[in-house]
C-alpha cells in the first residue's frame, strides 16, 4: 500500500478545479463535519474567484493519485492568519489531510497560524495536532487551534 506522501502533491488552484470543489462541498456529511452549509453554485464560484484574486491568500489543490482530492488555503481573518482544508469524503482516512497540511506549512510560514474546527470533528483536530497545532480556545461549538 502506498503512503499518501508517495501519491500526493500540492499545486496552484486552477479554474478547472472549481467544479470539483463545488461538488465536494455539497456533500451533507462533509458539510456537517466542516460545520457550515454548502453554498449555491453562484455564491461558491464568487467566493473562490475572490480568493483566487487576493494576493494575501495562499491556495493549493490537493492531488492524490492524480485526482483533485481537495484543497487547502490560508487567509487573513481580521488580525489573524487562518488555515483551512477540505478533503473529499471518498479520500478520508488515508492520511491525505495530514500530509497535505504538513507540506502546506512549508509554503506558508506565517506564525502564529490558526484553524477553527467544530468540536465533533475529532479527525480534523487530530490532523492539526499531528502538524503541531495546539488548542488555544473554544468559542461556542468551535475549537480554535494555534501553531506558533
Amino acid at each position: 500500500m502506498k503512503r499518501p506522501s508517495e501519491s500526493l502533491r500540492l499545486r496552484r488552484v486552477r479554474e478547472s478545479d472549481l467544479e470539483s470543489f463545488y461538488e465536494d462541498q455539497r456533500d451533507p456529511v462533509a458539510d456537517r463535519m466542516a460545520g457550515f452549509p454548502a453554498r449555491d453554485h453562484d455564491a461558491f464560484m464568487a467566493h473562490w474567484h475572490k480568493l483566487m484574486a487576493d494576493a494575501s491568500v495562499t491556495l493549493r489543490t490537493i492531488l492524490h493519485d492524480g485526482v483533485a482530492a481537495g484543497n487547502i488555503v490560508s487567509f487573513m481573518h481580521g488580525d489573524t492568519r487562518e488555515v483551512g482544508y477540505w478533503i473529499r469524503r471518498d479520500r478520508w482516512g488515508k492520511g491525505i489531510a495530514t500530509e497535505a497540511l504538513r507540506r502546506f506549512l512549508r509554503l506558508d510560514k506565517a506564525r502564529p497560524l490558526y484553524a477553527g474546527v467544530v468540536k465533533h470533528n475529532i479527525a480534523s483536530m487530530r490532523v492539526l495536532e499531528k502538524c503541531g497545532f495546539c488548542r488555544a480556545s473554544e468559542v461556542g461549538d468551535e475549537v480554535i487551534m494555534r501553531l506558533d
